[in-house]
Formats: C-alpha cells, sequence, structure tokens
C-alpha cells in the first residue's frame, strides 16, 4: 500500500542564505482552487518581498501539481519546491516559498538549493500526516466472543472507535479501505456461525 501525506497544520519557516530571508508555508489544501487562494493570501501577506514562489500537489493519488517561479530565473524556485513535495510522497499540499532579497546574488545553482532546502526544512519540521481512506463497520456481539473479537480486529490494524455494552456488545470499528475486503470476509464467516451480526 503507497501512502501519501501532508501537514496537520499550517506551518511557517524562516530561513536567511546571504543576507535574503526565505519564509516557506506550508498548508493543507484539498482543491486547486484552494491551493490558489492560499497563494493569493501569502502573497498579499508578503506584498513587499521580491518573489513568492509556490507549488501545489493536489489529488487521491497527487496527480494534479503546478508550480511557478514567480520572477526567479526558469526552474530555479517552483520545481525544486514542488520536487521537495514530492520527495516525501506529498499531495493535498500548497507551499508557498517567500524570499526578500538581502543584496547578494546566489546563482542559478544557489537558488535551486536554496528553495529547495527552506521547503525540506518546512516539510522535516512537524511530523506528516499520513492520508489515510477508511471505511467503518458496525459490529454487534455477546459478551463472551467481544473480547476476542476486539484482540483479532486490533491484530489487524482495525481502530476500535465506540464499544457499548448493552444487552450485548456493539463495536464502532474502521479500518483502512484497502484493508475493508479482508475484515469484511472475517466477520461474513462469523455472521454465518452465529458469533456476531455487523453493518457496513
Amino acid at each position: 500500500m503507497k501512502y501519501f501525506y501532508s501537514v496537520k497544520n499550517e506551518i511557517c519557516e524562516e530561513t536567511k542564505i546571504k543576507r535574503s530571508i526565505f519564509i516557506a508555508h506550508l498548508q493543507y489544501v484539498e482543491t486547486m482552487q484552494t491551493a490558489k487562494k492560499y497563494i493569493t493570501q501569502i502573497g498579499e501577506k508578503h506584498k513587499n518581498a521580491n518573489h513568492n514562489c509556490w507549488a501545489y500537489i493536489v489529488g487521491e493519488k497527487g496527480e494534479t501539481f503546478h508550480s511557478s517561479d514567480a520572477g526567479e530565473p526558469t526552474g530555479t524556485a517552483g520545481k525544486p519546491i514542488l520536487n521537495a513535495l514530492s520527495k516525501h510522497k506529498m499531495t493535498n499540499i500548497v507551499a508557498v516559498v517567500t524570499r526578500y532579497f538581502g543584496g547578494v546574488k546566489l546563482g542559478v545553482r544557489g537558488l535551486i538549493d536554496a528553495y529547495g532546502s527552506v521547503t525540506e526544512t518546512a516539510i522535516n519540521s512537524n511530523i506528516l500526516l499520513k492520508l489515510v481512506k477508511l471505511s467503518e463497520f458496525k459490529i454487534i456481539t455477546t459478551y463472551d466472543f467481544a473480547e476476542q473479537l476486539k484482540y483479532q480486529i486490533e491484530k489487524i490494524n482495525g481502530n476500535i472507535a465506540n464499544v457499548d455494552y448493552a444487552e450485548k456488545v456493539s463495536l464502532e470499528i474502521s479500518i483502512e479501505t484497502h484493508q475493508k475486503d479482508e475484515l469484511g470476509k472475517y466477520l461474513a464467516e462469523l455472521e454465518k456461525a452465529g458469533k456476531l451480526s455487523f453493518i457496513t
């Protein structure tokens, strides 16, 4: 299973390179429109900056992406930012790197390294959010089978969200969607044996 990642909260990291101030902003987004809105927002916040270069990746498998050098020499800003995001298997993410020029030219190689490294620093400053699709099940079982069932569910990485002890035991669980069929098959066998009933 190939996982993709994003950030949970907005990240803002400032770095000084040869007197230029670089500020990397990262934000979770779900659509291209939201990414563009965030880019505009950062651009307005730092309207006196020399450059607000950016990249975004959206889509379940990171299939939609775009970047801009925003006035820096072609290929020196947007692409390095995008490459840093791709390297960490990120999607549903927008990154804007603001640059306040400090008077010392960095050259093509220097710019590529700077924009790439400040984006990397921002990514590494936080624990990334694993993006997973979850499927939910509601199970009703007997008291004498509940503990064994809970053990088996946890064994296949199912998450038990809620357990209600009434006349019978009801469990609300979630599991990564790619494992849904495996769990469904297991539960169907138990239902056939009269151990439980379940709905998805």
